[in-house]
């Protein structure tokens, strides 16, 4: 197989099929398509391990990946459960390299903090923060709207107001 202007081709052999070709062709556009996909989901870890590297600049004590109950019984992975002197919050980070991903991110981030609202109500003290990884232009204005109705949003591009969400 060889790209060629942003095309995956292939050259046919006069003593093989069409079919074995087009055959060939397919396999490797899955393979490509699989390594793309591969790559694309990396960009949430890369996300979460600057944020981490940033809560600790800025001197916010944090613990990440805990588990926290919701009222349904079901364990929640918080990114970062952060805790400064006024208050405590839960972090989420969202991000994503592609729209379909992006949905399915709002709809788990919006079941947590649905299922989470009890302790928010029986702490006044702690804030959940949906932080948006606006770095890939995937995001719709609905989805900062939906998850903005249960937490408060936060752009990672303006991630100086993180730290004042979080010391508030």
């Amino acid at each position: 197989l060889e790209l060629f202007e942003g095309s995956l081709t292939t050259r046919v052999k006069s003593s093989e099929s069409v079919a074995s070709a087009v055959m060939r062709l397919c396999q490797g556009a899955l393979r490509v398509a699989d390594v793309w996909f591969t790559m694309r989901s990396r960009t949430f870890e890369t996300v979460t391990d600057e944020v981490e590297l940033f809560l600790k600049e800025k001197s916010v004590p944090f613990e990440r990946s805990q588990e926290v109950l919701g009222h349904s019984g079901r364990a929640w992975r918080i990114d970062f459960h952060t805790r400064m002197p006024a208050a405590s919050a839960y972090v989420s980070v969202l991000s994503t390299g592609s729209r379909g991903a992006a949905r399915t991110l709002i709809d788990h981030s919006v079941a947590q903090w649905y299922d989470l609202r009890y302790q928010r109500d029986t702490n006044q003290s702690l804030r959940f923060i949906s932080l948006f990884d606006d770095t890939e232009d995937v995001w719709a204005e609905e989805d900062f709207k939906q998850v903005g109705d249960l937490s408060t949003v936060s752009l990672w591009t303006h991630r100086d107001q993180l730290v004042g969400l979080l010391s508030a």
